[in-house]
């Protein structure tokens, strides 16, 4: 299945809103710094489709974190699985 760097675009800009909710309810920033340490947003066109699809992943990874930590919404499992994931991809 072919991805396009427009729907990956899209999928970053969701988690980022995502994120911000998260921010403005009272979770920390702690969870969010590695993302924010990659300084890529879904603005940051000029990036490659590779560095988008890590930062969503490593986005996607924090954000399960916190809902799983916080409100065990989903398994810490699910978190771990996207830190994999995320490594994985950075290593390319």
């Amino acid at each position: 299945m072919q991805i396009y760097k427009d729907e990956l675009l899209h999928i970053h800009q969701f988690l980022i809103y995502l994120m911000k909710f998260l921010l403005d309810n009272g979770v920390s920033n702690k969870f969010f710094e590695d993302y924010e340490s990659l300084d890529i947003s879904p603005h940051h066109i000029h990036k490659t489709k590779l560095e988008h699809k890590h930062a969503i992943l490593l986005l996607a990874c924090n954000i399960s974190q916190v809902l799983a930590e916080n409100n065990e919404i989903v398994p810490l499992s699910f978190a771990k699985k996207f830190d994999e994931l995320a490594n994985r991809c950075s290593s390319k």
